[in-house]
């Protein structure tokens, strides 16, 4: 039978958001662990730093066009087969990269070797199963298990500097993934199962199961797609996406053009990793307590009164904005997740957060690069500013849109 509260949840189920964090985290260790890597993959090779980095949007892009399949593989077969074979193959990926030889096309290769790796190990998989556990305390159990974004922003860039350091880079990779394998792929094998995970049972266990399994009321995938609330939610992913991470790749350069120094701004970098982990959590608590419509609307508007900051206060504004973008970067993935599983239930939840992965690692590929172009084109930052201004008042015009949920009965869907 499935717990009726929060506190029975997390007693019956903690460890599926621990071992679903670690699992996050081994998902993004290609992007978040890559940045200490550039510059001497680059030397290396004589590489210009947007062939090293180009990897990266072909790792989303790839992962886009195949956020929908592995979806439904999820919601047919289970989270934990996937993930107990993503963790080592994603890995395997990342070291795999350390063979790279300076031909751009082999580097290219590899990434897609590297993107296809990942595949099953990708967010779908790791909040499907925390889905399943939660229900009372499910917003909270979300930033738990994400927060595993914020802990491979902290750890793998501060890994990976000391490996370089001792081996160079090539055998880093290795090292650095034979690490992180150790320690997130023995917990992801003891402790993460989700309700729809297949396994031998008793007639007893089996009975128990099919109790939990009745919580996963919801909509089809087809109804769902044809939905005006899945292309609002759909739409609010991609243009949050496109501009919060433009944001942070771009923080650095944003603030030494607005006249700081490099060293300052690089420290000030650092507060928007620590702050996306409280962003994370209070997102969590907040959307368990009260409607997630409105704490999502709220929550895009942040990067709007950061843009406004930067316009008018420039570098004096710095430390503001990045505590604003390092709260939003910790909370967006949960906004959406929750509000998904809200409004759709989890029938075909996997195939329908696939669908919204497909928005969001296009928002992912294309927002850096939008900027870049911005900055290309007019010599500075600030059209792209504007432009982030227009187009987060418009995602959180769409959430705030939403009609009430007709899934869960947590306070956080009562009218307020």
């Amino acid at each position: 039978m499935h717990p009726t509260t929060a506190r029975a949840e997390w007693k019956a189920y903690w460890g599926v958001p621990l071992a679903g964090a670690l699992g996050y985290a081994t998902s993004v260790i290609h992007i978040y662990g890559l940045g200490v890597y550039i510059e001497p993959i680059s030397e290396s090779f004589g590489w210009s730093r947007a062939t090293t980095t180009f990897g990266i949007t072909i790792a989303t892009l790839i992962q886009a066009v195949f956020g929908i399949p592995i979806g439904i593989m999820v919601d047919r077969i289970g989270p934990r087969v996937l993930g107990l074979v993503g963790v080592p193959l994603t890995c395997a990926g990342f070291a795999v990269l350390g063979t790279a030889s300076g031909s751009d096309l082999q580097w290219y290769g590899l990434w897609v070797l590297m993107a296809f790796a990942t595949l099953p190990a990708q967010a779908t998989i790791w909040t499907a199963a925390v889905a399943s556990r939660f229900e009372h305390s499910r917003g909270f159990a979300f930033a738990i298990t994400l927060c595993g974004a914020s802990v491979a922003a902290a750890l793998f860039p501060w890994m990976g500097a000391r490996l370089i350091a001792s081996h160079g880079w090539q055998t880093a990779m290795a090292w650095q993934s034979l690490i992180w394998l150790a320690i997130a792929w023995p917990v992801v094998i003891l402790l993460f199962r989700g309700a729809h995970d297949r396994r031998k049972q008793t007639a007893e266990q089996a009975l128990a199961a099919a109790e939990e399994r009745a919580i996963m009321e919801g909509v089809g995938f087809l109804e769902g797609l044809k939905s005006s609330i899945y292309i609002r939610l759909l739409l609010a992913s991609l243009l949050f996406t496109f501009t919060i991470l433009a944001l942070v790749v771009h923080f650095v350069p944003i603030l030494t053009d607005a006249g700081l120094g490099a060293q300052s701004a690089a420290g000030l970098a650092s507060i928007i990793g620590l702050c996306s982990i409280v962003g994370r959590l209070a997102t969590g608590f907040l959307l368990d307590r009260f409607a997630a419509s409105k704490v999502g609307a709220i929550i895009f508007l942040l990067p709007v009164v950061a843009s406004i900051i930067l316009l008018l206060a420039g570098a004096d504004g710095a430390a503001a904005v990045a505590v604003l973008v390092g709260l939003t970067l910790g909370a967006e993935v949960d906004v959406i997740v929750y509000l998904a599983t809200r409004h759709f239930g989890l029938k075909a939840f996997g195939a329908l957060y696939g669908g919204m992965l497909v928005a969001l690692s296009i928002g992912t590929a294309l927002g850096p690069l939008g900027a870049a172009a911005v900055y290309d084109r007019t010599g500075g930052y600030n059209s792209f500013l504007y432009l982030t201004i227009g187009l987060m008042v418009a995602a959180s015009l769409l959430v705030i849109s939403l009609p009430q949920p007709k899934f869960g009965h947590s306070k956080a869907d009562n009218p307020a």
